[in-house]
């Protein structure tokens, strides 16, 4: 399995952000399988003759969205989707969990309107 990765410096998309999306879909899709391990930053930097910068700032990117895990001198693999979805839904679920209280909305009142908004995305 080879990660197949073109970036095009005429593109109005910043070079991290074609890099990230390639990525992205390439493990969301299952071409890039779970447990896959990915280039070193400098290696992928040289092999796509980016700054190892642009390519670390990719990653990290990468990795906040759930979708690889870096294990320290291991290397950088790409993590399994359902540990990414978790992690995105958990983020969420708090962010709306603080708006709510700021919002100065009861427990049940927050519940509720998640409960709804399930609904309606569940049973559209």
């Amino acid at each position: 399995m080879t990660l197949r990765i073109s970036v095009d410096a005429r593109s109005t998309t910043a070079p991290y952000e074609q890099l990230r999306a390639q990525i992205s879909e390439s493990a969301r899709s299952g071409e890039l399988p779970v447990g896959y391990k990915l280039p070193t930053v400098r290696g992928l930097a040289e092999q796509l003759g980016l700054a190892a910068n642009t390519v670390a700032k990719a990653y990290k990117a990468l990795e906040g969205d759930g979708v690889i895990e870096t294990r320290g001198r291991n290397g950088t693999f790409v993590a399994a989707a359902s540990d990414a979805a978790s992690r995105l839904a958990a983020t969420a679920a708090a962010g709306y969990a603080t708006e709510a209280r700021r919002l100065g909305l009861s427990r049940e009142a927050a519940e509720a309107a998640v409960r709804d908004a399930l609904r309606a995305a569940y049973e559209a």
